[in-house]
């Protein structure tokens, strides 16, 4: 397998499990060096550990990059600000690419039980998005720094459909629109220094803790129970490394990308040679909706649905 990015410095953070450890992986296969951050370390001294940086670590070294785990917490803008300063002093000041990933509010969503906002604690707001919007929004800060002194580079906030339409309550919702205007109006102010600014909307990835939350959902809908069209987080991490190795990624700045429409167009698969629809594209909805149409998805055009038209309907939510 060829690695486009064998010469680029790449950092993601929250990389200890799901979109972000695919995402690091993908790199590390692209021949990226990958900064990888996340709270756990390693499994000494921690209960009930579900990832941690050195296994991630692990998974990018054995597809072929190099990986360097940095223990940082990004509700501290301080560990954050060093984080930068270790990449500025390891790497000469050279920072290809920033995946804005990291968040901390499955847990406190999964609590929230699907009761309306003001059935919840107003500290609902900060557990889901002062990790997970002000954090993309510090390490932003930091990486243009670096960026802005090569006069190059990319900057992906993963989002979400729940930024269009409502998905896992008003704090996520209002989050996740909030990343989007984010990466939308950073590259606004990015453009005199060549640095891309884009908003990536997974589908749904089958990460451990949505396979979970599926799982223990009281959701019976066929297309959710079978894994209809799911992405893995290898798939999304492929995406965003085609992103990084384009030549001529600043034609996207500013806007919303799809991860399963970029995939298309890189022609990117996942680790079964798989490659998922759009959720806008009819290929998608229509089996989705009629669940015995799935065996013949093939034969539905993967014709995309206008956004005006979205706006009209919601995305499939579990019932907590």
């Amino acid at each position: 397998m060829s690695q486009p990015l064998t010469n680029q410095v790449t950092l993601v953070t929250g990389a200890t499990r799901g979109i972000g450890k695919g995402i690091a992986i993908a790199l590390g296969e692209a021949g990226a060096t990958v900064y990888i951050t996340g709270r756990t370390l390693g499994t000494e001294n921690s209960e009930n550990v579900t990832g941690t940086l050195l296994e991630t670590k692990q998974g990018v070294e054995e597809a072929g990059g190099t990986c360097i785990p940095i223990q940082v917490d990004h509700s501290d803008d301080e560990q954050v600000k060093q984080l930068f300063k270790q990449i500025e002093t390891e790497q000469n000041a050279q920072l290809d690419l920033l995946v804005n990933n990291v968040f901390s509010g499955v847990k406190a969503l999964a609590n929230a039980s699907g009761e309306p906002f003001w059935k919840n604690d107003p500290s609902l707001w900060d557990a889901v998005n002062h990790v997970g919007l002000r954090s993309h929004y510090v390490s932003s800060v930091f990486a243009a720094r670096l960026m802005s002194n090569n006069q190059k580079g990319l900057i992906c906030t993963i989002s979400s459909w729940g930024g269009m339409s409502y998905l896992f309550g008003t704090a996520y919702g209002v989050g996740k629109a909030a990343c989007d205007r984010l990466a939308a109006d950073m590259a606004v102010e990015l453009t005199s220094d060549n640095i891309t600014s884009i908003s990536l909307w997974p589908g749904i990835v089958g990460t451990e803790q949505i396979s979970e939350l599926f799982k223990n959902s009281q959701d019976e809908r066929v297309s959710v129970s079978n894994q209809y069209n799911w992405e893995t987080p290898l798939f999304v991490g492929r995406v965003i490394a085609a992103l990084a190795a384009d030549p001529n990624p600043f034609r996207f700045t500013g806007k919303v990308k799809i991860v399963a429409e970029l995939a298309k167009q890189y022609k990117v698969v996942d680790q079964q040679g798989n490659r998922p629809v759009s959720l806008r594209s009819l290929r998608f909805i229509v089996p989705y909706a009629i669940p015995a149409l799935q065996k013949y998805a093939w034969l539905i055009p993967d014709l995309k649905v206008p956004w005006w038209i979205l706006l009209w309907t919601s995305l499939p939510s579990p019932k907590l």
